[in-house]
C-alpha cells in the first residue's frame, strides 16, 4: 500500500456481484458470509494529461466466487493506444489481457515480475495465491480507463480453479 496517497478506490463483493461469471454463486457469497472486500486500489493524484505517468497501488485479496478466483473489475484505456506496466510485489497471480475481438494473452505474476501491457487490451489482475497480490501500475497520464465496455461485454476468457489448478475458459456469458 501506498503511505502518501490522495484516493482510495475499494471494491466490495455488493458493488461488483455482476462480474463474476456465476452470480448465483455470489449471491450465495453474500448471503452466506457477508460483503467482502474484493480489491482496493491507492491512487496518487498525479494530473491526467499527456506527459504525465501516473501510479498506484493494487491489492486483490485471495478467495473465489464459486471456481471464479478474485479479479479486479478490468478496464480498457480511454485513450485505447496506451499501454500500461505491472510490477508484482506481493503474491501470486495472473494478468488477463483481451482484445475487443477476443485474442487474449496471459501472464504469471510473482514477485518481481513486471508485466507488460499493450495499447488496444482489457486487463485485469487475478488472484490464483492465498495472500494477497498487490502490484505496482504505471500508465501514461493522459490514458483514461474505460470500465463500460467491460461492464457491458465482461471478458470472453476467465480463470477458474479446475481440480486444484487455475484453468482458462471461455466466459458462457461473454456478450459479443
Amino acid at each position: 500500500m501506498m503511505d502518501d496517497y490522495d484516493v482510495h478506490i475499494e471494491r466490495w463483493l455488493k458493488d461488483i456481484t455482476k462480474m463474476f461469471y456465476d452470480e448465483n454463486a455470489a449471491i450465495k457469497y453474500l448471503n452466506k458470509h457477508g460483503n467482502i472486500k474484493i480489491y482496493e486500489v491507492y491512487e496518487k493524484g498525479i494530473p491526467e494529461i499527456d506527459g504525465e505517468v501516473r501510479f498506484c497501488s493494487s491489492i486483490t485479496y485471495p478467495g473465489k466466487i464459486g471456481d471464479e478466483y478474485f479479479m479486479t473489475k478490468g478496464h480498457f484505456h480511454s485513450r485505447p493506444d496506451t499501454a500500461e506496466l505491472y510490477y508484482c510485489i506481493r503474491g501470486h497471480g495472473y494478468m488477463l489481457m483481451e482484445r475487443e475481438n477476443g485474442d487474449y494473452v496471459i501472464e504469471e505474476m510473482y514477485p518481481g515480475r513486471a508485466v507488460y501491457v499493450p495499447g488496444y487490451y482489457a486487463h485485469r489482475s487475478i488472484n490464483i495465491g492465498d495472500e494477497p497480490l498487490i502490484s505496482l501500475p504505471v500508465y501514461p497520464g493522459d490514458a483514461g480507463h474505460d470500465y463500460g465496455t467491460i461492464e457491458q461485454k465482461g471478458f470472453k476468457h476467465l480463470v477458474v480453479d479446475k481440480d486444484g489448478k487455475p484453468s482458462i475458459i471461455v466466459n458462457p456469458y461473454y456478450k459479443e
